[in-house]
């Protein structure tokens, strides 16, 4: 496959970001060179993903759990108000994972922001915000494949907003798909 502007900019994008951030290591000359990226494909070096044990989920954002800037807040009606999703600390910039193999259902611009939702063969659809896409609609991806580079202007402090929902209305949190416990509120009764 060729490779597109777009994913010479994505590459280009995360070599410079990891350059102003600090990050990269010091190289022997006798060590081995780094693992490829194939950015034409939006995959990257692997990196070490900490999903639940036997999930076929992990983490978004690659690497340990992220904090959690803003729980799931399911809405009490498909049109009310809620939060659909969780927020995810992380710097512009970073490279946004798929949580699991499927298919690009969308990739492109929502109220302005970039955003990249992905459905699974569980039936499941997840959806990553706000990123400028490093993949087409209709691209097949495979767990920790690069969809996206995080961009600012979802929320006052640097986040990726991670949603999942199965069918058109029934939203999930995202974090049970990783392990995480569900949050369970209990309420007076009124009797």
């Amino acid at each position: 496959m060729p490779t597109t502007n777009a994913a010479r900019l994505a590459t280009a994008l995360l070599a410079l970001g990891a350059l102003a951030a600090g990050i990269g290591a010091h190289v022997r000359a006798d060590a081995d060179p780094p693992p490829a990226t194939d950015a034409a494909r939006g995959r990257s070096a692997p990196v070490p993903l900490e999903g639940a044990p036997g999930s076929i989920y992990d983490w978004p954002l690659g690497g340990p759990p992220p904090d959690v800037v803003r729980r799931f807040e399911p809405p009490p009606a498909p049109w009310a108000a809620g939060h659909r999703g969780v927020d995810l600390a992380a710097a512009q910039g970073t490279a946004v994972l798929a949580a699991s193999d499927g298919v690009v259902a969308f990739a492109g611009t929502v109220a302005d922001r970039g955003v990249v939702s992905v459905d699974h063969a569980d039936g499941i659809r997840t959806t990553y915000e706000p990123l400028a896409p490093t993949v087409p609609a209709g691209e097949r991806v495979a767990r920790g494949d690069v969809v996206g580079i995080l961009q600012s202007g979802h929320a006052e402090v640097p986040c990726l907003h991670w949603g999942a929902r199965r069918g058109s209305d029934d939203y999930l949190d995202p974090l049970t798909l990783v392990g995480e416990p569900p949050v369970i509120r209990l309420y007076p009764s009124s009797g």
